[in-house]
């Protein structure tokens, strides 16, 4: 099978030649730039420079080298500016603190603070800082949902022609130039639920919790914005693009944010108008992207219009993934799971690593239905060999029914 017709076949729960790979081809699949290095040298790769492509997060852009060596299936579509309105264009030579060299885009111009760390500002707003010695920035902007902004007079961002115009070429070039299938990451103008606070999530939850008609309206607006942006975005790129995600974040490593009748009552009906509109009129699959112990929000969430979830926490309370798969692999698609980012991925040794992400390969490839990856961004203080360890394992963690087509 090629990539693309793999992704494909797992996401609609039918046989796959092997597991499908995720490495790379969303910015919750991706790789520290300060890992990256070591994973680059430790190939053999040399010590040159690659670009970051993701500021914020300090993301490396997988070079198809490395790619291909695990056996990546798709790729990202991603806005010209990715994060903090720097679009990615006029690289230029960066030297980390840890002495990798990289490339980042020409808007980057990061203030030097008194204590050594770093700071990033935006109409003479600081909007984000990563501390001396730091492996990302700490996003310090504030989201509407933490201003209360008047709903009379307040608008929300639209798709510019000149970034629609960006979509529909670079899905072209990836659709023609690849193989490999593609994640267009275009959601709501801002997250409907935890997103929607940046900088200053509890101001918005006391919002959330007391004032359910200017939330209403508030999710209103958004949802026409967002099926406005998607209409432009389906217009730009058509049946070229695979997959549609879009983040938000309803768990913590415990429990959910909230309780399963409020998300049922607020959040549910807003992103499943979202959701019924790309169902009704794009052959999208949709991929939620939301961290945590969401296990009693996912009956719900599937009846949102959710067809496949990442990234499968499985160190938080009830996202054990065999629990998971067994629950709603009948009617849900997995991606990621591999191994857990908090736990061997970055502490236990190689081979704890392949046992982990082996072991819950062959889970979550039962009866197809599965994209393996990490559990969300292979993080700075990653062993090269466990990441190694980890992709290799996941392919021979996939079950007899899913080796053959």
């Amino acid at each position: 099978m090629t990539s693309r017709e793999r992704i494909v076949a797992a996401i609609n729960h039918q046989p796959v030649d092997r597991v499908p790979i995720d490495f790379g081809g969303t910015r919750q699949t991706g790789i520290s730039a300060f890992t990256y290095g070591a994973l680059r040298r430790r190939l053999g790769l040399g010590t040159g420079p690659f670009k970051v492509f993701d500021v914020y997060q300090m993301l490396a852009e997988i070079e198809g080298t490395v790619s291909d060596r695990f056996g990546a299936d798709c790729v990202g579509l991603y806005r010209p500016a990715v994060v903090f309105g720097i679009v990615n264009e006029q690289w230029k030579p960066y030297r980390l603190h840890d002495g990798t060299e990289v490339l980042m885009p020409g808007g980057f111009h990061p203030e030097l603070e008194p204590d050594g760390g770093l700071a990033i500002r935006s109409g003479g707003q600081v909007i984000a800082r990563m501390p001396a010695g730091g492996f990302y920035f700490d996003r310090t902007e504030v989201f509407p949902g933490a201003t209360h902004p008047d709903l009379g007079t307040w608008r929300l961002p639209r798709l510019a022609q000149a970034d629609v115009d960006h979509y529909g070429r670079s899905a072209e070039a990836l659709y023609t130039g690849t193989d490999k299938a593609i994640v267009a990451a275009l959601g709501p103008p801002y997250e409907l639920f935890y997103g929607l606070g940046q900088g200053g999530f509890e101001d918005w939850m006391l919002t959330f919790a007391s004032e359910d008609e200017y939330v209403r309206e508030l999710y209103d607006m958004l949802v026409d914005t967002w099926i406005e942006n998607l209409r432009s975005l389906h217009g730009a790129v058509g049946d070229r693009v695979q997959v549609l995600q879009f983040c938000d974040d309803f768990g913590t490593q415990v429990a959910p944010f909230l309780s399963v009748g409020m998300f049922r009552q607020k959040v549910m009906p807003a992103y499943k108008r979202g959701l019924d509109w790309i169902h009704a009129n794009t052959k999208w699959k949709v991929l939620l992207h939301s961290d945590g112990a969401i296990f009693p929000l996912l009956d719900s969430i599937i009846e949102m219009g959710v067809d496949i979830l990442n990234p499968v926490q499985t160190s938080a309370v009830g996202m054990d993934a065999r629990k998971v798969k067994e629950a709603f692999g009948a009617k849900l698609a997995f991606w990621g799971a591999l191994c857990d980012s908090q736990g061997a991925l970055a502490h236990g040794s190689a081979a704890q690593v392949a046992a982990e992400a082996e072991a819950n390969a062959c889970i979550m490839s039962s009866g197809s239905g599965f994209v393996a990856g990490s559990v969300h961004n292979i993080q700075a203080n990653v062993p090269a060999d466990n990441i190694i360890a980890m992709f290799d394992a996941a392919r021979s963690g996939q079950t007899a029914s899913n080796r053959h087509i």
